[in-house]
């Protein structure tokens, strides 16, 4: 591996594979019938392989890349499924090998520059790049999504590293190298009981950061998170409004 990375998650690899959600089946079903190709997809910056678990019924070949082998750990490798450790801007695949490049939830790490060089390098000639994320998680009943978006942006504010700030503006202000397509809404939907929730929290990078600094965010959020949701196991709606950009390798 080259290079440095942020590496904010290896700590909580299995936090992160137990409670991070999974994306819509419609979203790779979107992404294979706008890929010319279908013989290789690379899902970069894999993590536990959320994105690489989709992308396997459309693709005979997906590699999931990590620059953490304790995240890569969570995914199971298969015949169809393979997984390399490397960094985004050095990644160990062949020139021209890849019809597929993705980047789930990750782009906002990356030194773009090199990232775009190495992509523009693997994907072959009419490949697609697609990138993507998921903004701040939503609760359907009121008093939840109060308490849940002043967690997020006041509580924690102080702890957010700063890369989170291309997640709140969509990935708008990332550079992308080719013109891009038009691409539609998705949306990730949960019923979670209140450990769900909590499990989900703890994968955070701020929460991880300020729990290095001494504190516990979420220690102080339960008693007000209990006070409205005081029977645990009854599930409550949420959601991610996912953001998409896509565009074609001339």
């Amino acid at each position: 591996m080259a290079g440095d990375f942020p590496d904010h998650f290896s700590a909580v690899a299995t936090d992160y594979a137990r409670h991070r959600p999974d994306y819509p089946v419609e979203l790779f079903d979107w992404l294979a019938a706008h890929t010319p190709r279908h013989a290789c997809a690379w899902d970069c910056a894999s993590g536990n392989g959320q994105a690489a678990r989709g992308l396997a019924p459309h693709f005979p070949q997906v590699v999931a890349t990590d620059a953490a082998p304790a995240l890569l750990a969570g995914l199971e490798a298969t015949p169809r499924l393979q997984r390399v450790a490397c960094t985004a801007e050095a990644c160990a695949l062949a020139d021209a090998s890849v019809d597929l490049a993705c980047v789930a939830q990750a782009a906002h790490w990356f030194r773009h520059p090199e990232f775009h060089d190495e992509v523009a390098r693997v994907l072959r000639p009419g490949g697609l790049l697609a990138i993507w994320g998921y903004g701040v998680l939503r609760a359907e009943d009121p008093a939840l999504d109060r308490l849940l978006t002043d967690f997020h942006d006041t509580t924690l504010a102080p702890w957010w590293p700063e890369e989170r700030s291309h997640v709140r503006s969509h990935y708008r202000d990332l550079p992308f190298p080719w013109p891009e397509i038009e691409t539609p809404t998705f949306r990730i939907e949960r019923q979670w009981p209140r450990d769900n929730l909590l499990g989900y929290l703890g994968t955070w990078s701020a929460i991880r950061r300020a729990r290095a600094a001494g504190h516990d965010p979420l220690a102080a959020l339960a008693p007000a998170l209990q006070a409205l949701w005081p029977i645990a196991t009854t599930p409550a709606r949420v959601r991610w409004p996912i953001f998409l950009r896509a565009g074609l390798r001339p």
